[in-house]
């Protein structure tokens, strides 16, 4: 990609995302018309997942993996390659983040019939209490990101949670943000306007998953520019 034309994306992304991340932050503090959120609540983690500079080293899911204790066989986050585009030499590949997309309005809460499903208040991480459940699947089918499945050594739900019961109890960052060597992935409280997730989601185009299910996911996502990796 020649570099002007690369400038004028990068300077059309950057419009962009000062116009949208006002929307995105008032529909996730609840502001919109009928939502029922707590105000008072001051922390809401959210995740950016850049495109442009995963390089598919799988380096994330293996941290997860790792510190999560999670078997073989299944993942609780997932880098999808498409490609390659263009043709060789010149060629790309797309890197996508498949997880838990830690929604506002989480189908899988809503459907399951213990509460083994639900958001935490403090964090609005959605969470899965093992205790509570059943192994009945409902959530599974009810999520339209398809991100959960049956823990074959739990027998129950099991996905992404930020790393909400290991990481974060010693004060860390999740994992995957923390094994990544490109920083591809950015974690942080969306309330706080200081906070390094919100100045990339004021400077960089993003788009989320699935939006018109009115899911009001949490997992960000900066478009691929021509497959480049843009530092």
């Amino acid at each position: 990609m020649d570099i002007s034309k690369r400038h004028f994306l990068t300077g059309c992304g950057t419009l962009i995302a000062g116009i949208s991340i006002y929307s995105v932050a008032k529909e996730l503090a609840g502001s919109e018309a009928g939502a029922s959120v707590d105000q008072t609540q001051t922390i809401k983690y959210a995740m950016v997942h850049d495109e442009n500079l995963c390089i598919g080293c799988n380096a994330c899911e293996q941290a997860c993996r790792d510190v999560n204790n999670v078997p073989d066989g299944v993942s609780r986050v997932v880098i999808n390659r498409t490609g390659p585009f263009g043709e060789y030499p010149d060629q790309s590949y797309r890197f996508s983040r498949k997880s838990c997309q830690h929604c506002e309005d989480a189908p899988c809460v809503k459907v399951c019939p213990t509460g083994a499903a639900y958001i935490d208040p403090d964090t609005g991480i959605v969470g899965v209490n093992q205790d509570k459940c059943v192994g009945c699947q409902y959530c599974i089918a009810a999520c339209p990101y398809q991100v959960r499945f049956i823990n074959p050594v739990t027998q129950t739900a099991d996905k992404c949670d930020f790393c909400r019961e290991t990481q974060l109890k010693q004060g860390k960052q999740p994992a995957c943000v923390e094994a990544c060597p490109t920083h591809a992935l950015v974690f942080g409280n969306i309330r706080d306007p200081e906070s390094e997730l919100v100045k990339t989601l004021k400077s960089k185009p993003t788009y989320r998953a699935k939006t018109d299910l009115g899911t009001r996911p949490k997992l960000f996502h900066v478009p691929t520019i021509d497959g480049e990796i843009v530092l």
